[in-house]
């Protein structure tokens, strides 16, 4: 449900930081395949994690994450590895660090196939898919479409991209439009699209 006094969708409560990235930049198309990487890289650290902690974590994993360009990312090796998992600044967790680094080489072989930005968009025929919930309990956890593309991604090499962290990178990224109806930024998220 939206919060009756700031018209937002009541997810992001009052914190500073979540009401910032609601209204700035959940939900606003991103177009850009490297961004495009980073956001699922990121939601896939918060797995079992607030998204708060990833996002007051952000700047951290930037920076030791080299701005998240996947081809550096691709080359990184055991060293590499052992000097994340030093850094307090970021998530250490060596599964998904491993991963990571593993994501970084599947986005290459999507992105030498055609873009790995036109493989996500493919799945909604280039269009952000438009949804009328009026409450958070409506909003799924997953979809059929974020199980195919969950699926497609683990065919490349992707890991830490189940449905459920796919379909909430979805949702961050435009892809789908799940502001709730009586949101103040669902009908502007919609006008950003191409």
């Amino acid at each position: 449900m939206c919060d009756g006094k700031t018209g937002r969708c009541g997810w992001c409560g009052e914190d500073p930081i979540y009401v910032a990235y609601h209204d700035t930049e959940w939900g606003v198309p991103e177009y850009d395949s490297r961004a495009l990487w980073e956001k699922l890289i990121l939601d896939g650290f918060q797995a079992g994690l607030a998204w708060i902690t990833i996002l007051r974590k952000r700047d951290a994993f930037r920076t030791a994450f080299e701005g998240f360009d996947p081809n550096i990312i691709a080359e990184w090796n055991d060293a590499d590895v052992a000097r994340l998992l030093g850094d307090a600044g970021i998530v250490r967790h060596r599964g998904k660090i491993e991963a990571a680094i593993g994501n970084a080489r599947a986005w290459q072989v999507i992105e030498a196939r055609g873009g790995f930005d036109t493989f996500v968009w493919d799945f909604v025929e280039g269009t952000p898919l438009v949804n009328a919930f009026e409450t958070l309990g409506d909003v799924p956890a997953a979809t059929e479409m974020s199980e195919r593309m969950s699926k497609e991604l683990k065919k490349v090499g992707f890991r830490f991209c189940g449905p459920t962290i796919v379909y909430a990178w979805l949702q961050a990224c435009g892809v789908v439009n799940d502001h709730l109806t009586g949101c103040f930024r669902r009908d502007e998220v919609a006008a950003l699209a191409r």
